[in-house]
Formats: C-alpha cells, sequence, structure tokens
C-alpha cells in the first residue's frame, strides 16, 4: 500500500535479544559495516534459530509500526530472531535494496518486504531468492507479481469496490462528481483501488492485473496525493478548481481523505460530499465516526506480518515455501450502512483498527 500517515509513532522500549535494532539496517553508510560484523557474530548469536527481515517501506507509518508488531510478537512465539529495516521514505527502494544484502549478510532466510518500486526492487529479489532466500512480499505486490515467492495482502481492487459501491448507494441516483485523490503514477496498490472503486461505483474501469489508473466523464479531477494529508490537502483544492460540485471523492487512503476533508470544509463544501477511503488506520476509523469520511475498507497489516513470520519459520524447519497470493481480508466500516452493502460498524473497526 501505499502510504500513509506523516509523523511516528514511539517505537522506544525495552530491548528484546530476539530482535535487532532497526537502525542497524537503515541504508546508512554504518550500516554496511555493520553487516559486515553481523555476518560473523550475528549468525552465531542467533544459533539454532530462524532469522527472519521484514522490510517495510518507511518505518514512522502507524500502518508499518502495526506490521512490524505483528511480525515481533509472532517472532517471539515462534522462537524466531527477528531483523526489521525500513526505507526513509515511501518511495526509497535504495533503502529497501541495502536493508535487504544487509539482513542477507546477517543470515536472513526469509525476507518479509512491503515494495517501495514494485519493479525497481525486484533484480534484488531475484539475487536473495538464487541464493535460497525465501521472498514474501506484504501487502503490495511487485510488478510482476511472481517475482517473490508468495504475497500476502489485502485484495486491493476488492477495497476499491467495497467503497466505489458503498459510495454508489450513497449518492443515491444523483449524477455523479468525482475527485480521486490516488497515490502517484505505476503503482500497483494505487492502481487497484482506484480502478476497484470505478468499478464498485459501476463505471467502466480496468482489471485488477492494469497498474494505470481508469478515467470516465464521470471522474472530474484526478491528483496524486502520495497517501499524505498535507499534499491531499493541497491536491482537493486545486481539484476544485476544476470539480466546483464535486459531490463523491476516493482516496487512496484515510490520510489523503482527511486532507480532502480539510479543504472541502476550508471551501465551505464539506457538507453533501461523500468521501470513501481504505485503510483501516484508527484515526481513519474515529474519521468515519465523526462523519468526515462516509466508509473505508479495513485490511489488516498485523495479520500479513504474523503470516510471514509463521511461513519463515515454517521454511526453516522443512524447507517448504509458500507460493501464490493469500488474500488477508478486508471489511467495510461505516456509521451509515447503505441497504444491500455489506459493513461492519465503527466499534468492530476501533477494535480491529491499527495505529492510534
Amino acid at each position: 500500500m501505499p502510504r500513509r500517515v506523516p509523523g511516528s509513532l514511539p517505537t522506544t522500549g525495552n530491548p528484546d535479544p530476539n530482535q535487532e535494532t532497526e537502525d542497524m539496517f537503515r541504508p546508512t553508510a554504518s550500516s554496511l559495516a555493520v553487516a559486515a560484523l553481523l555476518l560473523s557474530a550475528g549468525t552465531a548469536m542467533a544459533a539454532g534459530e530462524p532469522i527472519i527481515g521484514l522490510i517495510t517501506k518507511t518505518d514512522t507509518n502507524p500502518y508499518f509500526v502495526k506490521m512490524k508488531q505483528g511480525a515481533t510478537e509472532m517472532a517471539k512465539k515462534e522462537g524466531a530472531k527477528l531483523l526489521t529495516g525500513a526505507g526513509r521514505a515511501d518511495g526509497d527502494n535504495a533503502g529497501q535494496v541495502t536493508a535487504m544484502e544487509n539482513m542477507i549478510a546477517a543470515g536472513a532466510k526469509t525476507i518479509l518486504i512491503t515494495p517501495s518500486d514494485s519493479k525497481a526492487i525486484v533484480p534484488s529479489i531475484k539475487k536473495a531468492r538464487e541464493k535460497g532466500v525465501l521472498v514474501i512480499a506484504l501487502d503490495s505486490p511487485t510488478d510482476p507479481v511472481d517475482a517473490t515467492d508468495a504475497l500476502f495482502a489485502t485484495d486491493n481492487y476488492k477495497a476499491g469496490e467495497l467503497v466505489g459501491e458503498y459510495a454508489k448507494a450513497a449518492l443515491g441516483g444523483k449524477p455523479a462528481k468525482i475527485v480521486t485523490l490516488d497515490l502517484f503514477p505505476g503503482n500497483p496498490v494505487g492502481a487497484q483501488r482506484h480502478n476497484g472503486f470505478m468499478k464498485g461505483f459501476g463505471l467502466p474501469a480496468p482489471d485488477a492485473k492494469s497498474n494505470e489508473l481508469g478515467k470516465s466523464p464521470e471522474i472530474e479531477c484526478m491528483a496524486d496525493s502520495y497517501g499524505d494529508q498535507a499534499k491531499g490537502q493541497t491536491a482537493m483544492e486545486n481539484c476544485l478548481q476544476k470539480a466546483g460540485n464535486v459531490n463523491v471523492v476516493y482516496t487512496i487512503n484515510e490520510p489523503a481523505a482527511a486532507g480532502a476533508y480539510n479543504a472541502l470544509e476550508k471551501a465551505g463544501k464539506a457538507k453533501g460530499v461523500i468521501i470513501v477511503s481504505i485503510d483501516g488506520g484508527c484515526e481513519g476509523v474515529r474519521n468515519v465516526a465523526a462523519g468526515k469520511i462516509a466508509a473505508t475498507s479495513q485490511q489488516y497489516p498485523l495479520k500479513m506480518a504474523a503470516m510471514g513470520v509463521q511461513a519463515g519459520v515454517e521454511y526453516a524447519k522443512t524447507g517448504k515455501k509458500p507460493s501464490g497470493y493469500t488474500d488477508t481480508g478486508v471489511t467495510l466500516i461505516t456509521a451509515k450502512p447503505m441497504a444491500g452493502i455489506p459493513s461492519k460498524d465503527v466499534k468492530v473497526g476501533t477494535q480491529l483498527c491499527w495505529g492510534n
């Protein structure tokens, strides 16, 4: 997924002897030296333990903080050693490549990764697999999808369909004037969510395999938000110049939705506009309860990561590798259910959300 909230959550706490710090695998010059040391010392330190690496797009986004939590908890339960790392920002492929190389040097036989650049990461994944490393994509697929051994992720196309169906029903037959605040060009998650929304809304849409954003006359403005609240607000302000009578806003995620709402409220146009989004973070669910977001498709990062660690432990023990795509589930959350559209309420969304 793409991704999602500026700022950070605290990740400090008591040191865990079974988990390396993220800083050891951040893309810095010092991390290269650390990797050399880990090759000789770290592997011995983790003797008898499966070593699993988790590489997220960033380490500040609450979505990936939750993913790390799921991996950490499952690693403790399964007796595995977890190494963690991240890019400095969404789109930082070089940082992810460095983290992967360092983890493999440290003895990791399984790499779990949320690819920042679905194409650019593929050569590094290929090298890892040639060395016998199991590579599982979490949340976001590579391009091509089969560049990794397996993918554990939300069905992002379905997530888009759910909010599209909801928006169509909530509009009640009125002519649609739609704004979409997308991720950035060429990203498969961004395309799947956008195109799924179109299909759910009843518009002609590319299929789930396409990385191109669909277009339709009903969509009066399309803009990239990079999954960021401030950029989402700016994008919405710009779109209001083209689509002043907008009545439906689709956003790639809830920070972008919050930015869209702020722009609409500032322009005195928040009432009567249906904002739908995807992710299901706790802040997003609160915005659903407050009426800022009409509905969101909730996904489950903790589950993705926990399943990835389990698969890594199984591979270490038996040599058995997972393959293909595993759907980790998605649920529509809304405070105002629509007849014929399956959904859960804010209470359920709050119980299952991630972040603060």
